[in-house]
């Protein structure tokens, strides 16, 4: 008779567990290269799966990093675990394997938030009856991963899509056209380094801070040799204007970073951009465009209305997944960790942006 197991996995496993989270409509974030791109940002990555005979029932990358103040680690497992979550046999063999794992480093918590609409109450009065707690971390932006997600379903025609899009949104990406703005879709790793130097420039006009140009190349080593990860930039009379990473993976593709110049702004060269990524999806067989997050307080006069009312123009929808939930292995440091939270996030930034600087020598 068979029985399930919880396996580490392994090099030689990476298509399998990849193809697991894909069959899922699991995130990029739970793949076996988005580990291996952490596993250069401080974090080490440990992948786990549930099997039965030959079949996957469950998979989890869970991302270990060590808390400076007190010095013991915790587990994350960024949109993760992958599985039915009332698949009960497998849900308690994936958790058992990771407490043991838990005991034997000393983590103090594990802290999921898997993509799961909240729509799904079945779901939290499972995590509950496991010994999750949910985190509240309040409508906007405070989560490690955006609670509030827009998506747009690609399953109508092209011209389907258009008519479902606000009008101004048409207006303006065939305004872009007519204007003869032009999108790149084969960038290259020269590209790159021109994307970067635009989303600095978001970043100063937006007030908002960036990683490293070596954490992007590390997204593109990992990412676009695979098909995991696209770059589109748009230009206007050769002039790049606008440039936005995309990741991918089974039937999803994700908007992840977005930039445009302060130049020619005017054009709408961001409603093209989008477009022009949409499509692409669409003819790589996605079922599923992901805007990534805005706010929840959908008050027009929230300073983050702007990012809702342009995405939801495209004819995307708001999806409100279930948020964090920490599971606490050893509850008197998981207070302290609760209570100094803030302490070890700055920190932690504090070493990460230490490291990049090195790295660039600069």
């Amino acid at each position: 008779m068979r029985s399930m197991e919880v396996r580490v996995v392994k090099e030689a496993d990476r298509g399998r567990f990849n193809a697991h989270i894909a069959q899922l409509g699991g995130d990029l974030l739970q793949s076996f290269e988005w580990g291996e791109i952490k596993g250069q940002t401080g974090w080490e990555p440990i992948r786990l799966m549930v099997c039965d005979g030959d079949q996957v029932r469950a998979g989890v990358s869970i991302l270990q990093r060590k808390l400076p103040l007190l010095s013991s680690p915790i587990f994350y497992a960024p949109r993760g675990p992958v599985m039915d979550f009332t698949d009960a046999p497998a849900l308690e063999c994936l958790l058992d394997g990771i407490a043991k794992l838990a005991r034997a480093r000393g983590a103090v918590m594990l802290k999921i938030d898997p993509p799961v609409p909240k729509l799904h109450q079945d779901v939290v009065k499972i995590l509950g009856s496991r010994g999750f707690r949910h985190v509240d971390k309040g409508l906007a932006f405070d989560g490690i991963q955006p609670r509030f997600v827009m998506q747009l379903d690609l399953s109508p025609s092209e011209e389907e899509l258009l008519a479902g899009m606000k009008g101004k949104t048409r207006y303006n990406i065939r305004y872009a056209e007519r204007k003869g703005v032009r999108i790149k879709e084969n960038c290259t790793r020269k590209d790159l380094a021109v994307f970067y130097q635009i989303l600095l420039e978001t970043a100063a006009r937006d007030n908002f801070t960036v990683r490293s140009y070596s954490y992007f190349e590390l997204l593109w080593d990992h990412l676009v040799p695979k098909g995991m990860g696209r770059l589109f930039m748009a230009s206007y009379q050769g002039e790049y204007l606008a440039g936005a990473f995309l990741f991918r993976l089974g039937p999803i593709a994700w908007y992840v970073y977005g930039a445009s110049s302060n130049r020619h702004r005017n054009l709408m060269p961001n409603y093209l951009l989008q477009w022009a990524m949409i499509k692409w999806a669409k003819r790589q067989g996605c079922r599923i465009y992901d805007f990534r997050g805005v706010s929840g307080d959908l008050d027009p006069d929230h300073p983050l209305y702007g990012l809702y009312r342009f995405k939801t123009g495209f004819g995307a929808s708001l999806v409100e997944y279930l948020g964090e939930y920490d599971l606490p292995y050893r509850p008197a440091l998981y207070g302290l960790w609760r209570r100094s939270e803030p302490w070890h996030k700055s920190i932690l930034k504090w070493k990460d942006n230490l490291s990049s600087f090195l790295k660039r020598g600069d």
